[in-house]
């Protein structure tokens, strides 16, 4: 586990090649097909050394949750096992690993015309208004949400909205955990500064290698558009809104840089609180064998 940009790929696609394991990949991005520059996905000599298992299984017109994860990922383990391999787990979609490692809550499917009436409230009124709403039906969610993430404060009112119950009322009920030994370890480099260049820098490289052309190809589909998970993800949007002609290039750089600072920042705060996780740092010669001397014992 680790934030965006710390070399989990790398790091993972090393342990592949040195012993038995196998990726499954834990990525709510890395799912979708036509989307590989902006998700830094592997390329194909990447995936020729060390294939990554639940990567291009959906279109970018669908949704996909984190019990959509769960159910392939306990699949894909299953799998691997009985090859007589290690299943290797690797992202930064934290809300993937907890749900497969906690269980989940009995939550409703999404409801996409309620989904559509939040969006256009949303439109209308602000994103804070809808928070405030939050707030009066579930005061618990709403101190964890902040108004700026649509995404996690859309579902919480849809919920409300299908159910009659708050998201924090439902959630107190979970499935069984994961039945496995695991063994948990996060990557990142230890000066912050280090790990917003590298941010930068892969930024500026997707551009390079055609991140806006991507972009293009996908809005010329005509059945896309900025409300889907597919183009919330962080960089799409933002090149997205520079098609669209809502700010220059070098606002849309910026914009994308700052989101994906922050999308790391969300993660690293996820792994601080995260219970029995092992650091080791970005570039490390030693993770290899400090990663297996700790999984041995």
């Amino acid at each position: 586990m680790g934030p965006t940009a710390s070399g989990k790929t790398a790091l993972a696609i090393e342990l592949v090649e040195q012993h038995h394991c196998e990726i499954i990949s834990v990525d709510s991005a890395l799912i979708y097909r036509q989307m590989d520059i902006g998700s830094a996905k592997p390329d194909a000599q990447e995936l020729a050394r060390a294939p990554h298992r639940l990567i291009d299984i959906r279109d970018p017109s669908e949704s996909y949750s984190a019990a959509d994860f769960r159910q392939d990922a306990l699949v894909e383990i299953e799998a691997i096992l009985a090859k007589g391999k290690t299943p290797l787990l690797v992202g930064g979609t934290m809300m993937y690993f907890k749900a497969l490692l906690e269980g989940l809550s009995p939550l409703p499917a999404a409801d996409e015309a309620i989904r559509a009436q939040i969006a256009l409230e949303a439109d209308a009124k602000g994103w804070q208004a809808l928070h405030d709403e939050l707030a009066t039906v579930d005061e618990v969610a709403a101190k964890r949400i902040h108004p700026n993430d649509p995404q996690r404060l859309s579902r919480a009112i849809e919920v409300y909205r299908i159910t009659g119950k708050s998201l924090t009322e439902l959630t107190q009920t979970k499935s069984e955990a994961l039945p496995y030994t695991v063994s948990q370890f996060g990557i990142s480099p230890k000066d912050r500064k280090q790990l917003h260049l590298s941010i930068e820098q892969r930024f500026k490289l997707m551009l390079n290698q055609g991140f806006i052309e991507e972009v293009e190809q996908l809005r010329a589909r005509g059945d896309l558009h900025l409300d889907l998970p597919s183009m919330r993800c962080v960089g799409y949007r933002q090149v997205w809104q520079y098609l669209d002609g809502d700010y220059d290039y070098n606002t849309m750089v910026e914009k994308a840089v700052v989101a994906t600072r922050q999308l790391a920042k969300r993660q690293l705060t996820w792994l601080r609180g995260w219970p029995e996780l092992n650091w080791l740092e970005s570039g490390d010669e030693s993770n290899i064998s400090r990663l297996m001397a700790h999984a041995a014992s």
